[in-house]
């Protein structure tokens, strides 16, 4: 199967720091990548890189066989790539309908409206005229997929899905996560829990220090490999 997303050589920085070098990844159709790895070991700079929210060589990014290193992140969402940013990142002074409002501006067609968000989220219709600020960390949560899943993209980058949340909040939304994957959307998670990461992706790479310390299906990847790459012992 070709690959939906393939990277290739990626280096990114921050100023004169090297945050990432010679990352290879790939994303197939349908499938969902893991990515673990240490605070600092590159893997949100991943999620940036391919959103379009750091500079990159062009050929090093190509999502459906086009080239899309380094280019701007509102033109990255058009060609149906969306992120989901750690810690929320909502319009604190929009309400829950107007901020997955705000996910549609691309004009994507597709299947993703404020109903079928509603549907995936029931709790957020019952809340929608509710502001940002007003709803639990779960419910911010679902906000923020709701809206990267209305510009209707083909591959979803989720970074920290699970931080700051109770075990059963994040038991829904990865549910509600899988549900979207096997329906043919593909998907990116960081994670620190790297049990999770293991039970919810196909395959998994490990970051350290802004290289690839492995890779594999995760059916065959040991707890002693992942921990070796993980710490680099």
């Amino acid at each position: 199967m070709s690959a939906l997303l393939k990277i290739e050589n990626l280096d990114a920085f921050y100023g004169d720091y090297q945050a990432l070098a010679g990352i290879e990844f790939e994303v197939r159709p349908g499938e969902v990548v893991g990515v673990i790895g240490a605070n600092g070991a590159g893997k949100t700079t991943l999620l940036r890189s391919i959103a379009g929210l750091l500079p990159c060589a062009p050929n090093a990014i190509r999502f459906q066989d086009r080239a899309i290193g380094g280019m701007a992140a509102d033109r990255v969402v058009r060609l149906g790539i969306a992120l989901v940013p750690e810690s929320r990142r909502l319009f604190p002074s929009l309400s829950v309908e107007e901020n997955l409002k705000v996910g549609a501006f691309a004009g994507r067609t597709g299947p993703w409206n404020e109903r079928r968000v509603y549907e995936l989220f029931p709790v957020l219709g019952e809340r929608r005229r509710a502001n940002a600020t007003e709803l639990s960390g779960g419910q911010q949560q679902m906000v923020s997929i709701g809206r990267a899943l209305m510009s209707n993209p083909a591959l979803l980058l989720c970074d920290e899905l699970s931080l700051g949340l109770a075990p059963l909040v994040v038991k829904d939304i990865y549910a509600a996560l899988q549900g979207l994957t096997q329906h043919g959307l593909a998907a990116v998670i960081v994670e620190q829990d790297v049990a999770l990461a293991q039970r919810m992706a196909h395959r998994l790479y490990c970051l350290q220090e802004g290289r690839v310390s492995l890779e594999g299906e995760t059916s065959s990847l040991t707890r002693e490999r992942i921990a070796e790459a993980y710490f680099g012992v």
